[in-house]
């Protein structure tokens, strides 16, 4: 496989991550500003015996692909409507396999979620207070186009590299994140 054939290949892999990407975005509902949605971008960049490959994103986006794991606790119930004697109710885990979590006593602050919260009628720190318990459920809309992407590629690129997906995934995407 020559150098031309490696770039076509390269690109062909960017534009489908980041094609599929969007998508994921768009039909999950987590669209809503198009920040991170326009924030995607990827270089690629082939020699004859090394290629260089990264994709950027807005910061957060590392926080909707894999999730947030919430610090838990128990709510307090006062709604007239609890029927039952219990004062509390434990607090739904979004994502307890996530890389990422709060930290006890560190909620993020309002302002990430307050054009998400107009946009969809909700007091903002009622949002906080719920992400900062729950977590952020994982999309996965990244890392699912970029598998894909990767089964995709021609096994003569993927043996003449030596590649993996962890290797490659964490290569691309760890170091280029835009706030």
């Amino acid at each position: 496989m020559n150098q031309s054939e490696v770039q076509t290949q390269l690109e062909k892999f960017r534009d489908y991550v980041i094609s599929e990407a969007r998508r994921n975005l768009t039909s999950g509902n987590k669209n809503h500003t198009k920040g991170l949605y326009e924030s995607l971008k990827g270089n690629v960049k082939s020699s004859p015996n090394s290629f260089y490959m990264d994709f950027e994103m807005n910061i957060y986006g590392q926080f909707q692909d894999k999730g947030v794991k919430g610090v838990g606790g128990v709510r307090n119930t006062t709604s007239k409507f609890n029927r039952s004697n219990n004062k509390g109710k434990m607090w739904k885990q979004n994502a307890t396999n996530s890389p990422f979590k709060f930290k006890e006593g560190v909620k993020p602050s309002v302002k990430h979620f307050l054009q998400w919260s107009a946009n969809k009628g909700l007091n903002p720190y009622a949002v906080r207070e719920s992400v900062y318990h729950q977590g952020i459920k994982p999309s996965l809309f990244f890392t699912t186009p970029f598998e894909r992407a990767f089964l995709r590629l021609p096994d003569e690129l993927i043996e003449k590299f030596g590649l993996d997906i962890e290797n490659l995934f964490n290569q691309a995407v760890s170091k280029n994140q835009k706030k």
